[in-house]
C-alpha cells in the first residue's frame, strides 16, 4: 500500500492512526505542492491528500479510505457493530473533520504567522531547505496581507467555538477513556489527529514537538485533552 500525504495533514494522521491500529504498513508519499498535486490528480481524479492506493484500488478522503480499511481489515473493528453506536461514531468522526478542524486550521494559520518556527515547519517536507530556511525567517511584518486576510477568518466568535468544542469534549472524556464504549475508535482518531495540530505530540519530531497555538495548546484547561490523545497515541504506538 501507499499512503500519498501531508506529513502535518491532520486528516492524513488520522488514516495514519488507522493503519498502525489495524497493524497495516504504507509506504508514505509525500506530495509536493503544485507538480505532485498535479500527478496526484492524475492518479486519483482529485488534488486532496490523503489518497490511498492498495494495489488496483485507488481511494481518495480520510474518511472513504477508513471505511475502505475496515472493511477490507476488519480487525481490530474501529466501527461497533451496534447500529446506534455506530452512528454516534460515525457523527463524532464527521464533527471532527468538519466543525473542530475548521477552528484547529484557522487558529493555527494564524499560530503560525506568529511563529517562525511553526510557519517553517509546516511546510511539506519536500520543499527544498533554502526555501524552508526563507518561509521561517520572514519577519511577520511581510506577511501582513497574510496577516489581514487572517484576521477576517478568525474571529472572536470563532475562537469562542473553538473553545466551546473542546470544553464539551473534556466532558465527554471526564468519566471515559474512550469517546463511544470501551475501546478505541474512529471517532477517538479523528479527534486525535485535530488535537495534534493544536499542539504538536512528541512524534511530530523537532521542531515542531510541543508547539503549537497560543491559548490553546498552552492552555492548562486543556491539559486532560492532550494527555488523553498522548495516551491514544501511545496504544495505537505512535506515542
Amino acid at each position: 500500500m501507499q499512503l500519498h500525504q501531508f506529513r502535518h495533514s491532520a486528516f492524513c494522521e488520522k488514516v495514519r492512526l488507522i493503519l498502525a491500529v489495524k497493524g497495516l504498513h504504507a509506504d508514505l508519499i509525500e506530495v509536493v505542492p503544485g507538480l505532485g498535486q498535479v500527478a496526484l490528480f492524475r492518479l486519483s481524479g482529485q488534488r486532496q491528500v490523503p489518497v490511498l492506493v492498495d494495489g488496483d484500488e485507488v481511494v481518495a478522503d480520510s474518511t472513504e479510505i477508513a471505511l475502505y480499511l475496515e472493511q477490507r481489515h476488519p480487525l481490530p473493528p474501529l466501527l461497533p457493530t451496534d447500529g446506534a453506536a455506530r452512528a454516534r461514531v460515525l457523527l463524532l468522526e464527521d464533527w471532527a473533520d468538519t466543525a473542530l478542524a475548521a477552528g484547529v486550521r484557522q487558529a493555527l494559520w494564524q499560530a503560525a504567522v506568529a511563529d517562525p518556527v511553526l510557519r517553517s515547519a509546516r511546510l511539506p517536507a519536500a520543499p527544498p531547505r533554502p526555501l524552508r530556511r526563507l518561509v521561517g525567517s520572514l519577519p511577520g511584518g511581510v506577511l501582513s496581507p497574510l496577516n489581514d486576510t487572517i484576521s477576517e477568518v478568525i474571529s472572536p466568535l470563532q475562537a469562542s467555538q473553538l473553545r466551546r468544542n473542546l470544553d464539551q469534549l473534556l466532558v465527554l472524556l471526564r468519566h471515559s477513556s474512550y469517546l463511544e464504549g470501551e475501546q478505541i475508535t474512529l471517532a477517538d482518531l479523528a479527534v486525535v489527529a485535530q488535537l495534534s495540530l493544536l499542539r504538536f505530540a512528541d512524534n511530530a519530531g523537532a521542531p515542531l514537538a510541543g508547539r503549537g497555538v497560543r491559548g490553546f495548546g498552552d492552555n492548562p484547561l486543556y491539559g486532560p485533552l492532550f494527555a488523553w490523545r498522548d495516551r491514544i497515541l501511545a496504544e495505537v504506538g505512535r506515542g
